[in-house]
């Protein structure tokens, strides 16, 4: 199917930019996957320290194109949840680093100090009553309420 070329300069100009946007977003994605596979080999050799590094580079650069609509927001928040999910699980696997030498704890006694009994509680206060309104043999009293104030008239409404 043959599609017509432009023929407006504005349709011409259109083209250009839309070529040259197309272009720019190609580079991002390609940038955000480029950051998320280094990190993945990372990951993989059990390297925590330079992960947690990556893993911040990562989320700077997915968040970029994110704020840019190459990504949608919901995406990026998930290739962000996967890719910390997995820095983190390698954290637990990942052997420490530093090795300290086993340190001699002395034995620690403990005082016990005499329980004292709480102090007693004291009875909540009471409330103040207040009398009712005597009203006379055989009549309910008023009732009050209040009423919503009216609402004003449009020129749409008349």
């Amino acid at each position: 199917m043959h599609t017509k070329c432009p023929t407006l300069n504005l349709q011409k100009k259109r083209v250009l930019v839309n070529a040259k946007k197309a272009e720019q977003n190609k580079a991002i994605r390609s940038a955000v996957r480029t950051e998320i596979k280094k990190l993945n080999v990372l990951i993989k050799e059990n390297k925590y320290e330079e992960a947690k590094i990556a893993l911040s580079k990562a989320f700077s650069v997915i968040d970029a194109a994110c704020t840019k609509n190459i990504l949608h927001a919901n995406n990026a928040s998930n290739k962000k949840a996967k890719l910390s999910k997995k820095v983190n699980a390698i954290s637990t696997v990942a052997p420490a680093v530093e090795e300290t030498a086993p340190v001699v704890e002395a034995p620690v006694v403990e005082e016990v100090a005499p329980v004292e009994a709480p102090a007693p509680k004291k009875a909540p206060a009471k409330k103040a009553t207040t009398k009712k309104a005597s009203t006379v043999e055989g009549e309910e009293p008023k009732k009050t309420t209040t009423r919503k104030p009216r609402a004003k008239k449009t020129e749409a409404d008349a």
